[in-house]
């Protein structure tokens, strides 16, 4: 049978933030609950890792102050839409596979930490549930570290997943990726600006043993109460 079409959005875009630290299962149950319920993925995260690559790439250090300002002041972001995921647009480029290597991986947090950073890309962040409307979405599921808590404190779901280290350094292994998993959780959770932190009132969820589909079916049925799935027919 032929898949029903989707309900036409709502004016007001349904808006989904998953925080948790690295290999705490967000951006799996982020792509899942993006296709079953018609929402754009927003993968924060990797913004974060584009602004290091590039950074990095023209050899500025995260001690740099005025010429970090400089270069985020100097650069354009936009927004490409690829299937149901948004990508960020550095001066009309998507990120390349450097984006995930182990260097960046390294020094991510780093950067991430600084206030000019993360003010830069604040308001972009925030014009992704207009851009999931304008291109037919139901709204967004965007996955960072600090969506509950700064991005969109008044989202209508706001959902924290952690898992013990030991668990996502195995996550990370299997994967085949090399990631410093407590020394990145020591990073954000102690920066001073917007530190990853499970937001007052949001949904807390150890994802240790639990698998993606058991963590996909919990969310799955609270973000039901408000928005129904698509008809999978």
């Amino acid at each position: 049978m032929t898949k029903a079409p989707a309900p036409p959005p709502a004016s007001a875009p349904i808006i989904v933030a998953i925080d948790g630290g690295a290999a705490s299962g967000k951006s799996s149950t982020a792509r899942a609950l993006a296709a079953r319920f018609g929402l754009l993925h927003v993968d924060t995260g990797s913004f974060y890792r584009q602004v290091c690559a590039k950074l990095m790439a023209q050899r500025i250090a995260p001690d740099q102050t005025e010429p970090i300002e400089a270069g985020l002041a100097a650069v354009t972001f936009s927004t490409q839409v690829v299937g149901n995921t948004a990508q960020l647009l550095i001066d009309g480029h998507a990120a390349g596979d450097d984006i995930r290597s182990e260097q960046v991986n390294t020094h991510v947090s780093h950067y991430a930490a600084l206030p000019a950073v993360r003010a830069a890309l604040l308001a972009y962040q925030r014009s992704q549930p207009e851009v999931a409307r304008k291109h037919g979405f139901r709204g967004v599921v965007m996955e960072g570290r600090d969506i509950g808590s700064v991005i969109f404190p008044n989202a209508d779901f706001r959902i924290f997943l952690h898992a013990d280290q030991a668990a996502r350094a195995a996550r990370r292994a299997a994967e085949g990726r090399v990631d410093a998993v407590a020394e990145r959780d020591r990073l954000d959770t102690s920066r001073k600006a917007a530190p990853l932190l499970c937001p007052p009132g949001a949904v807390d969820i150890d994802s240790t043993h639990l698998t993606l589909e058991e963590v996909v079916e919990k969310l799955s049925a609270l973000i039901a109460q408000k928005l129904p799935p698509l008809s999978s027919c």
